[in-house]
């Protein structure tokens, strides 16, 4: 089905010359990027930046950007948030060092795009984490005090005006960050792939990966060509799993499903919310939601969808499969805005991991072939730091990206089929029906309290 996200059309139009290459010959290389998404491009564009001299060369299976990295939801969020998960993995220090540098990237995006013209309709203004029923109030305290006591955070508790500021009075409790931002995903992606080309990095679209031979130097075949490289980079977010059985078990692929308005900029300057805000509830299964430049309103919303056996197509190019819940989501939380239809919805898969977290590494046996994915819903600015990575090990520098908790590779792994499938559709229904008596502020079952707990284990979503 031929539906790609809202973002990835509307980037593709504005493009005056598309030029798309396809591999064509066999080539030599000394490093092969396979992947042309955010993690790929960045870490391409890092290579070329510290060796000029490289000859990189990035293959992608459709168009740059045509995957995750231009159907999410644009949210520019850091690991603040997940300051615990952070800190009961690789200890204080690190968890702190991550965090801010989770912090300094979305700094670092915003320079990059306006150091190289790329016009992304990024706003850095900030995020709203919010409550939006009494059982989600007080839930981002502890966090925030760790963050303070550390010296790196962020976060400020919002005043009487969130509401306002947040576009709905079903938010009654929030913490407001400045570090934090809107996208258009797939115009960033887009203006990724032109300053790598720009960079002398070769690009070859339309150019699937069919097998990759080991060796030194390995090679990377596609239909009607290929690339011999003394290194590998496999840049195939939850696309991993298809060709790597040694992952099927390190992630569950899950969807998170988004709606956007018609323009209602009226609306929107009436109503809220701030231009140029992103704002996350404090659901397990969030809700995420964002105007746009044209005065759109974009909401989406994880957990829907476990793919049985990480079957990762069928979450892409497709509309949304979960539009009357969306629908539902969008009147309770914006009856002012009076919108009985949405413009367009699509839905996009989330390679969730274990820890929430991404892990990098190279193939056990093949020091030469690295990989990085696992973002689980949080990759827009985190693949900024995951090119650090990948470029370090690329490189064989020894540094703090090389060294850090995150290049050890996969820390966990779910159940096997069918049991992942079936306690994942238990779990996520029982979260379901807890958050939906908590929105009604009635007490939930004690047996779905206890089943939501599971959440984390089964692929809670975080923010997209």
């Amino acid at each position: 089905m031929n539906h790609p996200s809202f973002w990835f059309k509307q980037a593709l139009e504005r493009e005056q010359d598309t030029h798309p290459q396809t591999l064509e010959q066999h080539i030599d290389a000394d490093v092969v990027i396979v992947g042309g998404g955010y993690t790929g491009l960045w870490t391409g564009i890092m290579l070329k930046q510290q060796q000029p001299n490289h000859k990189v060369v990035i293959i992608e299976k459709g168009l740059c950007g045509s995957g995750a990295s231009g159907a999410n939801g644009g949210c520019m969020l850091t690991w603040s948030t997940k300051f615990p998960t952070l800190q009961r993995l690789f200890g204080q220090e690190q968890a702190k060092w991550l965090v801010a540098q989770s912090d300094q990237a979305v700094y670092d995006i915003e320079a990059f795009c306006n150091q190289h013209n790329i016009d992304a309709e990024l706003y850095r203004k900030g995020a709203y984490y919010t409550a939006t029923n009494s059982a989600q109030q007080g839930s981002m305290e502890p966090v925030v005090d760790a963050l303070d006591s550390l010296g790196i955070n962020s976060w400020q508790k919002c005043d009487d005006q969130l509401a306002q500021k947040a576009g709905s009075h079903r938010h009654i409790d929030g913490f407001y960050s400045p570090a934090a931002a809107s996208v258009q995903p797939a115009l960033l992606v887009r203006g990724l792939r032109r300053v790598a080309l720009e960079l002398g990095i070769e690009i070859y679209e339309n150019s699937p990966m069919n097998t990759l031979d080991f060796g030194q130097p390995a090679r990377v075949n596609t239909p009607n060509g290929s690339v011999t490289a003394n290194k590998v980079v496999l840049a195939l977010n939850a696309w991993m799993v298809k060709h790597f059985r040694q992952f099927k078990r390190s992630i569950v692929v899950v969807s998170s499903d988004m709606v956007v308005t018609h323009p209602i900029s009226d609306k929107l300057r009436q109503h809220g919310p701030e231009q140029g805000a992103t704002v996350v509830d404090s659901r397990i299964f969030v809700h995420y939601y964002r105007d746009t430049k044209e005065g759109r309103l974009m909401l989406g919303k994880g957990g829907n969808q476990f793919s049985f056996a990480n079957r990762v197509d069928e979450m892409f190019n497709r509309p949304t499969k979960y539009q009357p819940l969306l629908k539902r989501s969008f009147q309770n939380l914006f009856p002012q805005l009076e919108q009985s239809g949405f413009a367009y919805s699509w839905t996009g898969g989330s390679d969730r991991s274990v820890t929430g977290l991404p892990f990098f590494g190279s193939l056990e046996g093949q020091s030469n072939i690295y990989y990085g994915f696992g973002y689980s819903g949080s990759g827009v600015v985190q693949t900024h730091l995951g090119g650090k990575i990948l470029s370090s090990l690329v490189l064989g520098l020894d540094n703090d990206w090389s060294r850090c908790g995150l290049a050890k590779g996969p820390l966990g792994q779910f159940p096997p089929e069918p049991v992942r499938w079936l306690g994942a559709m238990m779990v996520r229904n029982a979260v379901r029906r807890k958050e939906d008596a908590e929105d009604n502020e009635l007490k939930p079952k004690p047996w779905d309290v206890w089943l939501s707990k599971l959440a984390g284990a089964v692929g809670k979503t975080d923010k997209v």
